[in-house]
């Protein structure tokens, strides 16, 4: 196996620097911060992704881009006078000796539940007036599904909830009504609010029974990938393209996917 040079934190700062030095690279000089964020949130859907393959290698891979993005951020924060790459450092440090009394500290507990409700006590404690409020830890960047989990997560915490989940699917029913009344109606702006309103409730379901929403589409998504895939091959071993063929056709195809899955499992 072929030896690598081995890098350091702050080679691959000098790296960053280098690219947003005048005789670096364009693109990467015009990069901001807010473009960088959307690279970030792509790549962190990567990271998981790689987890979910349980490959080492994507997620070594994708671990690097990570890195390389939040050292970018830090390098255009250290460009502007705001912060640099060890004070975030510093700061995570303090924060997660702040947050692990029990190791750091004379803190006792007695189980995983102590070490959460105690991490709960010292972030409130650190919050400012305006994130006292309940759902003021909601930031409005979160993708619109986690926003909906944390929301529903916050209001439960203070009592805000239903007593069974019997309760939470006769609200998804009622929202299901509005949303065939709202499709009738033909009215566009109604139409996207009832639809909104039954997403909110089926995430509100998945957080009631410990189900985590995002896991739950995933494997929905992997299934129909799997199963339409499957339909492909079969509509071209008859000789055909899948857009030439009938729903008939490729409704039975589908149904002979679910089939074979379920002999399978």
């Amino acid at each position: 196996m072929k030896q690598r040079a081995a890098a350091s934190l702050s080679d691959l700062c000098q790296l960053i620097a280098t690219l947003r030095s005048p005789g670096g690279c364009q693109w990467d000089r015009q990069q901001t911060k807010n473009s960088l964020g959307r690279y970030l949130r792509d790549e962190t859907y990567e990271v998981i992704d790689a987890i979910d393959r349980e490959s080492p290698e994507a997620l070594r891979e994708e671990l690097g881009d990570t890195l390389f993005l939040i050292l970018f951020l830090s390098r255009l924060a250290e460009e502007t006078g705001e912060f640099d790459i060890n004070d975030v450092m510093a700061d995570v440090m303090e924060k997660m000796i702040r947050r692990h009394p029990h190791v750091f500290g004379q803190t006792s507990v007695k189980s995983v539940d102590d070490i959460k409700l105690n991490w709960e006590l010292i972030k409130k404690k650190e919050k400012t007036d305006s994130e006292q409020s309940v759902l003021g830890n909601v930031s409005p960047s979160l993708p619109p599904m986690l926003a909906a989990l944390t929301i529903t997560k916050n209001a439960s915490a203070v009592g805000f909830d239903w007593t069974t989940a019997e309760g939470v699917f006769e609200k998804i029913e009622e929202e299901v009504r509005e949303l065939k009344e709202a499709l009738c109606s033909g009215d566009r702006r109604r139409l996207c609010e009832e639809l909104g309103d039954a997403f909110f409730s089926l995430v509100n379901l998945c957080r009631f029974t410990g189900i985590d929403p995002e896991e739950a589409l995933g494997q929905t998504n992997k299934k129909f990938l799997r199963r339409f895939a499957f339909v492909e091959k079969e509509i071209k071993a008859i000789g055909k393209e899948p857009g030439a063929a009938t729903l008939e056709e490729m409704d039975a195809i589908w149904n002979r996917a679910k089939d074979c899955e379920g002999k399978n499992e």
